[in-house]
């Protein structure tokens, strides 16, 4: 795998929406999937996130981590996947793709891997290829990267 698409809310997070007293809109990142995107960058895997959601919160903590490739308020995530695809001359075959929910659908059974967190609809599970052990925002996207990391066939 050349390049590791990652949706945010039920993958980067465990999905819940929190606001602020002031509207503000708060994310809890877990602390080893952090780390495990680093890794995976300092192995020279390509890490992006596609998200519908836009978020201030998502946009510090991929900078935090060294993610370029953030694409967020996205309607049409299949469109996105394929341009950037493009940009970076990968084919959608080097490409695992993590989601939960059905506007994840078409960037899982798209790319040459699709992976559902292990609470992702079941719709979602049944079109990936490979499901985690852990849930979205409890270490899950860490679990992937050590996939990659161990060269397991994924």
């Amino acid at each position: 795998m050349k390049l590791l698409v990652l949706d945010v809310d039920g993958v980067l997070t465990d999905g819940r929406l929190w606001y602020g007293p002031n509207g503000e809109e708060l994310k809890g990142f877990h602390v080893r999937d952090g780390l495990g995107i680093k890794s995976v960058l300092s192995a020279g895997i390509e890490v992006a996130v596609i998200s519908g959601r836009e978020s201030q919160a998502v946009a510090l903590r991929c900078a935090e981590l060294g993610i370029r490739h953030v694409i967020q308020g996205c309607a049409d995530k299949r469109s996105a996947f394929d341009g950037l695809c493009a940009t970076l001359g990968i084919g959608p075959e080097a490409v695992a793709c993590v989601g939960d929910d059905s506007p994840d659908l078409p960037l899982i059974v798209r790319a040459g891997l699709g992976i559902a967190v292990a609470d992702a609809h079941p719709s979602v599970r049944a079109a990936a290829g490979r499901v985690t052990q852990l849930p979205g925002g409890h270490g899950a996207v860490r679990e992937i990267c050590d996939w990659l990391l161990a060269g397991q066939p994924v």
